[in-house]
């Protein structure tokens, strides 16, 4: 994999990164909730989680490129499609989000209500003095960490994200792990900044966002992109098709 395209596939996920998923809400409402550090537990989660995701693809992938070929245009071409409507939908529904702290309280209520064991040590009443406040219930390490990788495996469109997005990125006549593990490393590490930025921006970062139309925006410009990959993917899909 050329560096040039390396930084085309990192620019583009780090923005994506950034616009609020179900990851990143889930990385704000802890960060606001039980503080950064109890959070990073749950980050630690959220990774486990989009590892898993990430590999099944890329093995599934790796499969059909050997075996069918054929097939593999086909992803491409369905996977286009996908991306294009992901970017027209972005685009049009931008203006229709809540605010970055609506939506982090609606995704913390879905949790509640999802695992109960999160729902009573939210709904334990707050501690009347600091004498009490040691005994107010809250998560431990391994449930932090648990609803991260339920979260981010909660998510079974990221599967097909993936597999629509990666292979502009692949070059599939060169060795595969090679540029996989770059891959891999690239979403990572946009990842994990914007989880810790998340995390760690807090209500600032909310008041930042919800201030006139910068999450729209931020919206708009995340389906552009996404409009872009697919413009690209369905003509190396039309070319491949042309030349047999």
């Amino acid at each position: 994999m050329s560096w040039h395209l390396f930084a085309v596939f990192f620019a583009s996920t780090f923005f994506i990164s950034a616009t609020p998923g179900p990851n990143m809400l889930l990385a704000f409402q802890y960060g606001l909730n039980y503080g950064v550090k109890r959070t990073l537990w749950t980050l630690a989660g959220l990774s486990v989680g989009l590892f898993i995701l990430l590999l099944s693809t890329l093995l599934g992938l790796d499969v059909i490129s050997r075996q069918s070929p054929w097939l593999l245009t086909l992803i491409k071409a369905v996977g286009g499609l996908y991306l294009l409507y992901l970017g027209v939908s972005s685009w049009r529904n931008a203006g229709d989000s809540g605010s970055l702290m609506t939506d982090a309280q609606a995704m913390s209520a879905e949790i509640d209500s999802s695992y109960p064991d999160m729902k009573a040590i939210n709904n334990t009443p707050a501690p009347r003095s600091l004498s009490s406040a040691a005994v107010k219930a809250v998560p431990n390490d391994f449930i932090l960490f648990r609803t991260g990788v339920w979260v981010a495996l909660s998510n079974p469109k990221a599967i097909l994200f993936f597999a629509a997005f990666f292979p502009k990125f692949i070059n599939f006549n060169l060795p595969l792990w090679p540029q996989y593990i770059a891959l891999t490393l690239g979403l990572y590490l946009s990842e994990t900044i914007w989880q810790l930025i998340y995390t760690l921006g807090g209500k600032k970062l909310s008041g930042w966002l919800d201030v006139g139309e910068r999450l729209a925006w931020l919206n708009r410009g995340c389906g552009v992109i996404f409009i872009l990959i697919a413009a690209a993917l369905l003509i190396e899909v039309s070319s491949s098709v042309m030349s047999l």
